[in-house]
Order: C-alpha cells, then structure tokens, then sequence
C-alpha cells in the first residue's frame, strides 16, 4: 500500500476532502470499555476486522494489518476497534466503529450528537469535519437505509465557490452520526443485501458457496477473469460452486451499458443463451464501441442463438434497463466502485488474482463443509 492511502481512500468516501483534512479520520484514538457479548467478539475478531479491511481496501498482503479486540465504545449503539495498517514506510491507527448488530462497520468521523434538530446536527458536522466558520452547510432530508438502525442524508458543504456533498448516517434515535464510510459488515447480512432470485447464474442452486460477480462488460479484466471462469475454475469446482452474474456498467465506458441491457435481454428471451453471449460479448471487446455496438451486440445475439428481432426490439427499448439500475443501486449499497468484484459467500473480493480467489474458495468451502457437520 502506497504512504497514507488508506487515508486518502477514506478522506475521498466522504466527499469533503476540499473541506476536511484526512488527519481526523486517523487521530483521537480511545480506548473504550470491554466487551462480554461473545457473538459481536467472535464476529468481529480482530482476524476477521483486519481481514475485511483488506479486503475491502484491497490492502497487499505485504502490508501489515491488526486489529485490536472491539470494547464498548463511548458511543451508544456501537462497539470500537483500533485497526493498524504499517506498510514498513507509514503506521496508522485508525478507529474503526461497528453496530451492536455487526450490521454495519463504520470508519471516518463517528461522533454524539447534541440534539434532534437540524442545527445541532449541522453544528455537529462542522465539529467533526472541523469546516471554517466561513462554510455553508445543509443536510438533506433523511431516508431509510438497509441498516434497520440508520437513517441516511445527504450533507452540502459550501465554501467560497467549491462545493462537495458527502453522506451522513445518524442513528434512529438520534444519537450518534457518522460522517464518513458506513459499509456493511456481517456476511450474513451482506448476503441478504444481495438479490440472488431470478437473476442469471451458473451451477447447482444448493451449492456450497455461492460467487456474487459484479461485472462491466467493457472492463478487460472483466473479460480475463470470464476466459479464467469458463477453462479453469468451473470445470474444477463444478457442483460445488453456483456463480450469479450482477451488471455493473461503469459511467467512464462507453457501450457497457448497452451491452448490459442486450445481456439482460438475453436472459429475459432465453435465459439458456445468457452465460453464452456474454462470453461472446467479453471475447469480441475490442471489434465493439460506441458507433456499433448495437449491430455488433445483434449479431452476436444471432451467433448465441437468439432471435434477432425480438432482442432488437428488447434493446432499443431498453427493457431490461431496470434489471441493471436495480443492480447498480445493490452495489451502491454494497460499496462497490471497481470491477470485477466478487461476493463468496458475503465476503467482498475485488479483482482478485487467480491464485487468490482459488484459495479464498477453497477456504470457504472447508468452512461451509465444517457448518455441514457441526448441524
């Protein structure tokens, strides 16, 4: 990991790095009061926190992470960690916040609040963004959230002529707001985030594990990791294994989205031809753009078995379009902002190696087989 990424990274979730300096996301470390609930220790060891902040920042394995074991924080609703990360250049001590439901693993600034209204809330956010006098703050109405506990708003911040928005979550009753990243935490409640009803996929729906991937159809490394799925993996794990393909057009490509939508049609005409156009789809990137995509996604159509007609008018009509916002929508949610990213079984995993993904696989597996024989 590069000198003080992890900071940057956090700094850039919140959406005010013109407004706050990264330094409150790493200071003000406490050291809260221990903990006697065993199922919130034993979710949230200090293996399985340093493991999910690798994973979720795509930390290298030459970089050192620790956590310390989670106490009661000073705060209601949350229990607190202290997560080391030292690459041999840079240590930092970060804090790290988790619900007392493990739903959901907060990090950047976690902080009381003073009262109901809207004006102790803003007051709160400039205290914990340390915002100058000068700054012009409006929070949003607030909304539900996955998290049964948390409401969630959007914060405008304002200083001369720049302008950031970033999210703010407070707690249901008011209490406690996090400025800053509120991702979700506990596999089992990641896998409930994760719609697997009706949607593509591949393998035995009672296998072991279950792989969520999170694709772009213009993303080459999308398409390596497909040729490595097709020749490799399935072939060894088969039964084993049930694969379920999410869309996730990023903005910055220009026919992925189109390609989605043709994906998605695909599956909704016949879902038999899905997973064979879209290896058509990967293989032929580079003979598709922006210019002809739509010819080029209906002859290949035609080449996986489809009636061209009928894809032709599902495409131009873009009637699987909600398929794809409703994916985009779960990923959000999820915190996903890179393909491929993978779920095994609720365990996020971003553009892993083959070597990787192999051996998280394979260590999922033995944990399901041992769930199998302790039941």
């Amino acid at each position: 990991m590069k000198r003080g990424e992890l900071g940057r990274v956090l700094a850039l979730s919140c959406g005010l790095l013109i407004l706050a300096p990264s330094a409150w996301l790493v200071a003000d470390v406490h050291q809260p009061g221990r903990t006697e609930d065993k199922e919130i220790a034993d979710l949230a060891s200090p293996a399985n926190v340093a493991q999910y902040v690798r994973d979720r920042f795509q930390i290298p394995e030459t970089t050192k992470v620790d956590a310390e074991p989670v106490q009661h924080s000073r705060l209601p609703h949350f229990y607190q960690t202290v997560v080391t990360v030292d690459d041999g250049k840079q240590k930092q001590a970060i804090n790290a916040f988790i619900s007392d439901d493990a739903q959901c693993f907060a990090l950047g600034s976690v902080f009381a609040l003073g009262g109901a209204s809207e004006a102790d809330i803003i007051r709160c956010v400039r205290e914990a963004a340390a915002l100058p006098a000068t700054a012009k703050v409006a929070v949003g109405a607030f909304t539900g959230t996955p998290f049964k506990n948390f409401l969630r708003s959007t914060v405008t911040v304002e200083v001369g002529t720049k302008a950031q928005k970033g999210e703010l979550f407070i707690t249901r009753d008011r209490r406690v707001g996090i400025l800053g990243l509120a991702l979700p935490f506990r596999r089992d409640f990641v896998e409930q985030l994760i719609d697997t009803k009706n949607q593509p996929s591949i393998g035995a729906a009672q296998a072991p594990v279950t792989i969520v991937e999170y694709a772009d159809l213009e993303c080459p490394g999308c398409a390596a990791f497909q040729r490595f799925l097709e020749t490799e993996f399935l072939p060894k794990y088969k039964s084993k294994v049930r694969i379920v393909f999410k869309e996730f057009p990023l903005s910055f490509h220009e026919w992925s989205t189109t390609a989605a939508v043709a994906n998605e049609c695909a599956y909704q005409i016949d879902a038999a031809t899905f997973f064979g156009y879209r290896s058509m789809i990967f293989g032929n990137q580079t003979t598709i753009s922006a210019a002809n995509a739509r010819e080029r996604l209906l002859g290949l159509g035609e080449q996986a078995g489809l009636n061209r007609t009928r894809l032709s008018s599902c495409l131009d009509s873009e009637a699987s379009l909600g398929r794809i916002e409703a994916s985009r929508k779960e990923a959000q949610i999820l915190g996903i902002s890179k393909t491929p990213t993978f779920f095994v079984n609720g365990r996020m995993v971003i553009g892993p190696s083959e070597t990787t993904f192999y051996k998280i696989v394979d260590e999922t597996l033995a944990t399901a087989s041992k769930q199998r024989t302790t039941f």
